[in-house]
Formats: C-alpha cells, sequence, structure tokens
C-alpha cells in the first residue's frame, strides 16, 4: 500500500511550488498531489492573469474543496498544509476526514491569540482595505520579501517571487483575523478531538507572516485532546520555508515524523 499525501498550500504561492515536495516523497514511496485552490489557474502565470477568479472563496469554501479530493482516495491520505493550508489540514484533521496532519506554519486558528506587528505588517496588504474580502490581491516584491523572504537575500526572495507568487483571495484573511469574535468562525477547530489522528504542527523562528508565538499557541489549544499533537520548531526560518533553500529539511522532518506515527510509504514498509 503506497500511503497518500494531500499538499495544501497556502494564500499567494502557487500549487505548482509543491513540485520537488511531490518528487520528495515519491522517491520515499509515497504518492502526493497538490491540487489547485478554487479558482486557481493551470500555471501560476494565468493565475496571475485572471486573479479575479479566486475572488470571494473563504477557509469554508477551501476546506469543502480539498475534503472533495479526498473523498476520492479509497481510504483517508495525509494532509500537509503550509500557511492558510496549515489551517485547512487541521480543520480536516478534526473533521476525522484525513488520517494525519502536518502543518507547516499555519495560520491561527480560533482562539489563537497572539498578534505579533510582524504579523499585522504582513498581513496589511489585504487586510488595509475592506472592499478586499470580496477580492483577490497580489504581494509586491517587497511585500513579499517582507512576509515571506525575510530571511533570504534579496535576489533570493524576488527569485521566489517571480516563479510562485500568484494573487489569492482576501476573505481567508479576514476570517481568520475575526475569528475569535464569532463563536462559529470559518477558522473554528475542533481541537479537542480525541479520535482525530496525530497532528505536526511547526513554527520558524523568523516567521512574520506567522510568528513563532502564533503557532505555538495554535498547540496549545489542543491541550484538551488525547490524540497525538507534536510541535517542530525550525531555528531562523521564515515563512518561505517551503520553498526555499531549505525545504528538503522541512520535508525530511515530515517525512520521520509520519514514519514515527506509523505512515510509512511503500518503500520504507
Amino acid at each position: 500500500m503506497v500511503g497518500n499525501i494531500v499538499l495544501i498550500h497556502g494564500l499567494w504561492v502557487s500549487y505548482t511550488s509543491w513540485q520537488p515536495w511531490i518528487e520528495f516523497f515519491a522517491d520515499n514511496g509515497y504518492r502526493a498531489v497538490a491540487p489547485r485552490w478554487p479558482g486557481e489557474a493551470d500555471t501560476a502565470a494565468a493565475t496571475r492573469e485572471n486573479a479575479d477568479a479566486q475572488a470571494g472563496f473563504g477557509i469554508n469554501d477551501v476546506t469543502g474543496h480539498f475534503a472533495a479530493v479526498i473523498e476520492q482516495f479509497d481510504a483517508p491520505p495525509i494532509a500537509i498544509g503550509h500557511s492558510f493550508g496549515g489551517l485547512v489540514a487541521q480543520k480536516l484533521l478534526g473533521q476525522n476526514k484525513v488520517a494525519a496532519a502536518v502543518a507547516i506554519d499555519p495560520a491561527p486558528i480560533k482562539g489563537v491569540k497572539p498578534l505579533p506587528l510582524a504579523q499585522l505588517r504582513s498581513a496589511f496588504p489585504v487586510l488595509g482595505n475592506p472592499l478586499n474580502r470580496v477580492r483577490a490581491k497580489a504581494l509586491t516584491r517587497k511585500q513579499f520579501r517582507y512576509g515571506f523572504g525575510n530571511t533570504l537575500t534579496e535576489r533570493e526572495s524576488d527569485s521566489l517571487w517571480e516563479q510562485w507568487s500568484i494573487p489569492s483571495p482576501g476573505k481567508p484573511l479576514f476570517e481568520a483575523a475575526s475569528a475569535n469574535f464569532f463563536p462559529n468562525s470559518p477558522a473554528k477547530v475542533d481541537v479537542a478531538n480525541s479520535t482525530r489522528g496525530p497532528l505536526l504542527i511547526t513554527a520558524g523562528t523568523a516567521d512574520h507572516t506567522v510568528p513563532f508565538v502564533t503557532a505555538r499557541a495554535a498547540f496549545k489549544q489542543y491541550a484538551r485532546s488525547s490524540a497525538v499533537t507534536d510541535f517542530h520548531t525550525f531555528d531562523g526560518a521564515g515563512h518561505s520555508l517551503t520553498i526555499d533553500a531549505r525545504w528538503h529539511e522541512v520535508a525530511d522532518v515530515a517525512l520521520t515524523w509520519l514514519i514515527d506515527n506509523g505512515f510509512p510509504g511503500k518503500a520504507r514498509e
């Protein structure tokens, strides 16, 4: 049996950025897929040219979209998500739709209270204009450098921006920002579920978009669950850790954790 993995990207980065991960997991006996978000085109360039196609989709829309993908598998797959993809992965795990989840520097779920200045600054290009709730917006090179590539050289950050940056819907950011004011917020996750599969949450200590304290606060939300919940720190990593030169290190941590928790690929069974 080959382990199935669904890779879920976050805002502002194309699904095509997961290709090295797909190949990495294939080499280790897994079958990984990286579905697009609703409205996302087949290339980053095409998505940039038609930003409006993604406008208006919120957290529940994206979660439902990936839940439909998951239903196509014979057995619940593993979800690995980055940023808002990490939030979606947690929602799917809490709903028992996936067997395990890795949330890499995940967007804040309901109940997370820390709101560092760096996080506010990273989100301001969208949250600064209420009209962006119904729009899709891209980051400029400078905004991407601050939110994603702050640990990289300007040249490295710009290269990632040129290759993989895309416009993304603003609605998920507004929903996450207001989550603690609404009992049934789309950012709500069943953190008390003890029948779910194992969860790994990671944090980069230099991340501006999802600062370390934010990711750590998400981990603490699971204190009432007896299910496996682990936390891993990537020292000095920023939000670009899944696409920059450190991606292999991050993938290795996810792979080792999956094996340790009983999810080996075919080659290691």
